[in-house]
């Protein structure tokens, strides 16, 4: 049964709670997968610009982009609670572009609430916003996928006094504007506990350590898919690249081989049809 807000939130203040399991997903079959593992939440997140249309960065991923992946991933998985990301550059230039963005992906995709990076004055206002509208926005703290060339790089945040501090407040901020949950991001794990101790909301962590309320990854990496990108962030729980290469070596090989189609792949015709043909 899909989790609503109150529960994710109640969530984070039960002391003998589970963590929350939120992993992404982009397509249909991702998404069904997803739901019948039994997740709590599904991330149709900007990371798809990486893992799924073959960008160096998630800055290129566009609005319609969620939205194409965001139907498809609904579709895959109507009884789990989805979150759709907004993308860099729809929600940063004002409250109303953040409110026109949001209230396009959940009209058009089903998503159960949007996900925003950052704590700047703009993206809480867009948050209280979003929030006092009914709009349910998780924010992201820590390490900033959409901008992270002006955090100097996909690096570690919060390993100094100032930056712990920033990590902190920021996290303080998203939710005191609204938001119902906040995504940590490349952080040290005990500054992670100190943030999930603080808040009322659950902390996603994801390079963040075990003390958060729940955990998140992407798909992609957790499965395999691509052979040979290990992730200090992340566990491989399946080699699916490796699988899925040798499996379409094998088919090569038999069709080279006139192997396949064999005659269980193949449609028969009476040999009298056959023969006028003749």
């Amino acid at each position: 049964m899909k989790l609503t807000v109150p529960q994710i939130i109640a969530a984070a203040q039960s002391p003998d709670a589970a963590p929350l399991v939120m992993v992404t997903a982009y397509d249909y079959p991702g998404a069904q997968h997803a739901q019948n593992a039994g997740v709590d939440l599904i991330l149709v997140g900007d990371s798809l610009g990486n893992v799924v249309l073959g960008y160096d960065s998630t800055a290129p991923v566009r609005l319609t982009d969620i939205a194409h992946h965001a139907r498809a991933a609904r579709r895959g998985a109507p009884e789990t609670f989805l979150i759709a990301d907004l993308p860099f550059g729809t929600y940063q230039t004002g409250v109303q572009d953040a409110m026109r963005s949001a209230v396009y992906l959940i009209q058009e995709t089903g998503a159960d609430a949007v996900k925003m990076e950052g704590s700047s004055p703009e993206v809480l206002e867009a948050t209280r916003t979003l929030a006092r509208n009914g709009v349910p926005v998780m924010g992201h703290v820590g390490l900033l996928p959409q901008t992270a060339t002006a955090q100097g790089g996909m690096k570690v945040q919060g390993r100094d006094e100032a930056s712990a501090k920033q990590v902190l407040d920021a996290a303080l901020s998203v939710q005191e504007a609204g938001a119902f949950a906040v995504v940590l991001e490349a952080i040290p794990a005990r500054l992670a506990r100190v943030v999930s101790e603080r808040l009322q909301i659950p902390t996603i962590g994801i390079g963040a350590g075990p003390y958060c309320k729940g955990q998140v990854l992407v798909t992609h990496d957790l499965l395999g898919v691509y052979e040979g990108q290990h992730k200090k962030i992340a566990k491989r729980y399946a080699e699916v690249g490796q699988i899925s290469t040798q499996a379409i070596r094998d088919y090569a090989a038999e069709v080279r081989g006139r192997q396949f189609p064999a005659k269980e792949n193949s449609f028969v015709i009476k040999d009298d049809v056959l023969d006028k043909l003749y």
